[in-house]
């Protein structure tokens, strides 16, 4: 199956407030989504893990689920 043709979501994540005053599991949950400053918009796949690590930062980011 190619890249292309997979069946995931893709969720689109933007950083919208400072890491300052983040604790350390926040910043690399922020580093592993990719996210590196205020403004910066990533894709991901959408799944249970990525969720988890959305959640954990939801008050950093803002997310637009896929309209499909």
């Amino acid at each position: 199956m190619s890249p292309s043709a997979k069946s995931d979501a893709s969720i689109r994540v933007t950083q919208t407030r400072s890491r300052n005053g983040a604790d350390k599991a926040q910043l690399a949950t922020l580093r592993s989504l990719g996210l590196r400053r205020i403004g910066h918009t990533v894709g991901v796949a959408d799944g249970p893990q990525i969720r988890g690590m959305l959640h954990r930062v939801r008050h950093l980011v803002h997310v637009e689920e896929p309209t499909t």
